[in-house]
């Protein structure tokens, strides 16, 4: 929802924090979208030390940041990806790792305080019965179906669905940064693509199969 450019206005109010000093430019630039996204969900689910969430699309831009936050904040974490991405994702903090190709998590018998879908991709009846009672069913997407599903379960269930807008505020970017310099979380960057190759960038996003963080450099007087 908006573009690709070398410069940028922003409102004096504007949501800004200073850049991580342990992280580069590209490193940085993946941490406002997917970071804060991860946060403002889990801050939904009220999250708690000791809670039990799984992350599906814990690989994604969205889901390895919600990987680390979660640790971050004691739950116990299951990531939900590809046989390829297990390992990375484990290696980023998540105690079980399920590879979505050949198990369906919700047949594990396993219930979780919490479900992060970061990806709409998540089974909706099976996931429904794999929570726990005033368990959290979080949505980083939306899609009309699932709004009328989302409705539903509030209205017949003591379990919560939730989906919304991610609303930015400056002191959440300040936070990530302090976990970031203190080595809590980190960004994960799949490729680099100059600007001239957007429409290529955009074409490896669409195929699923990225791992973290797709940038976009911009070089400047002969400097990236």
């Amino acid at each position: 929802m908006g573009a690709y450019a070398e410069y940028i206005c922003l409102l004096e109010d504007g949501v800004l924090a200073i850049k991580p000093a342990n992280m580069t430019y590209e490193q940085a630039a993946a941490v406002p979208q997917g970071a804060l996204t991860a946060l403002f969900f889990l801050r939904k689910g009220n999250i708690q030390s000791g809670q039990k969430i799984l992350v599906f699309g814990a690989s994604g831009g969205v889901g390895l940041f919600a990987v680390q936050l979660a640790k971050y904040f004691g739950a116990e974490v299951t990531g939900v990806c590809s046989i390829t991405k297990l390992e990375m994702v484990k290696s980023l903090g998540a105690d079980k790792v399920i590879d979505y190709t050949k198990e369906d998590f919700t047949k594990r018998g396993e219930t979780y305080d919490i479900i992060f879908d970061t990806v709409g991709k998540s089974p909706f009846s099976g996931s429904k019965r794999s929570l726990k009672k005033e368990g959290f069913y979080l949505f980083a997407t939306f899609g009309l179906p699932r709004l009328f599903r989302i409705l539903w379960l509030k209205l017949t269930s003591s379990k919560k669905a939730m989906t919304g807008l991610l609303k930015e505020r400056t002191e959440d970017l300040i936070f990530l940064r302090e976990l970031i310099e203190a080595g809590k979380i980190k960004s994960v960057i799949d490729r680099r693509y100059p600007l001239e190759q957007i429409a290529e960038a955009h074409g490896y996003v669409e195929t699923g199969h990225k791992r973290g963080n797709v940038v976009i450099t911009l070089e400047h007087n002969n400097k990236t």
